[in-house]
């Protein structure tokens, strides 16, 4: 399965052809602290690339989460609404946001690789 990165530290990893699995990065929960709520988006709706799809409230700030690529969410982790501190302690796995059904790969193609994220992160930190 791979994964890519966006810049504004949301992580996508495709699952299949055409269905991907959102959440937001290490560095993201790191720079927030302590999650405390999630907004998630609603199940069948479509987003455009760039499109706010969730928000994310910390002890220390909100930020809102981005949609990575365009595309239809198709399930959300209600698991992660239950228990917001999963984007803490498992921010790539249970902590996961949010599957969407692809809507154009090109656009997955274009984000980043992880050595790439890295690079983005140490260059921007």
């Amino acid at each position: 399965m791979t994964m890519k990165y966006t810049q504004d530290h949301e992580w996508i990893q495709l699952e299949d052809h055409e269905a991907a699995t959102v959440g937001i990065t290490l560095h993201a929960q790191d720079a927030l602290g302590d999650v405390v709520f999630v907004e998630l988006p609603e199940v069948g709706r479509v987003y455009a690339k760039g499109e706010v799809a969730g928000v994310v409230e910390s002890v220390k700030a909100a930020a809102d989460v981005y949609m990575p690529i365009a595309g239809e969410v198709t399930e959300v982790n209600e698991a992660l609404r239950a228990d917001p501190s999963l984007a803490n302690t498992d921010p790539l796995g249970n902590g996961w946001f949010f599957t969407i059904l692809i809507k154009d790969m090109a656009e997955f193609d274009a984000l980043m690789d992880e050595p790439g994220y890295i690079k983005f992160t140490q260059e921007n930190s």
